[in-house]
């Protein structure tokens, strides 16, 4: 049996983070259970504020994120060791677990974030 190419697009998303005025994450599993995110985070965005609800509230983002920054500038900040990286258009990134992060300025950040199929246990 021959592979087949699968295309999806973001404004079809499996699954959706809405942070209402402050953005969005939309999340695309493929057939093999890679996944691909865009992520839009407005203006005023703050991981602490508009993303951890929505994740169970854990002390720091439990994600490790492989990326691009398309548009705008993000500040992540390591909470352990509180080291900041400022993250802009045309960065290809990897972000471990144990961060957070706001948007700085006034653009829009966009982001493409990519993640291996998950493990089954």
């Amino acid at each position: 049996m021959m592979a087949a190419i699968e295309k999806r697009r973001f404004e079809q998303p499996d699954q959706q983070l809405d942070m209402k005025e402050h953005g969005q994450i939309n999340i695309l599993k493929m057939h093999d259970g890679t996944a691909g995110m865009r992520a839009v985070f407005e203006p005023g965005w703050r991981w602490e504020v508009d993303e951890k609800p929505l994740i169970g509230n854990p002390d720091s983002c439990p994600a490790s994120h492989t990326g691009y920054c398309l548009r705008g500038r993000l500040v992540v900040r390591m909470v352990a060791s509180g080291v900041e990286t400022h993250i802009g258009p045309g960065d290809f990134f990897e972000i471990p677990a144990g961060h957070d992060g706001y948007v700085e300025g006034s653009e829009r950040v966009e982001l493409i974030l990519f993640a291996p199929p998950e493990h089954q246990h």
